[in-house]
């Protein structure tokens, strides 16, 4: 007889919010997760709070929808308050949030393909 296992996955933790210094409508998504457009969500994203107990978690923020444009790498717990000029003077359009140490190849691969590894949920 084979046991069937539901795996909750709890980290890590995002936590996106729709105006500056984690104010406004809130969401939260948990475990490996790519953010495909932040316009699209709570009218657009603009903060966030990123948790994890793994200090191999990697937050990845890029220019562009679709995990394209230049990108800025995090690891670890990082709160960031504010998403415009984030990067290089650009905001940010889309995000990976994931409990795995991606490497700047990985991204980097990602970002040319424009598609995430399996076992992330996308949005």
């Amino acid at each position: 007889m084979k046991k069937t296992v539901n795996v909750s996955q709890t980290y890590p933790r995002l936590t996106v919010y729709s105006e500056e210094n984690y104010r406004g409508r809130s969401r939260i998504y948990r475990g490996n997760t790519g953010l495909r457009n932040l316009d699209n969500i709570l009218g657009g994203v603009e903060s966030l709070r990123f948790f994890s107990t793994s200090s191999n978690a990697t937050l990845v923020v890029f220019t562009r929808p679709n995990f394209q444009g230049g990108f800025r790498v995090f690891r670890g717990n990082t709160n960031l308050r504010d998403l415009d000029d984030l990067i290089r003077g650009d905001d940010v359009e889309s995000l990976i949030s994931t409990n795995q140490r991606l490497t700047l190849a990985e991204i980097r691969a990602i970002r040319r393909d424009r598609s995430l590894p399996s076992g992330y949920n996308l949005v």
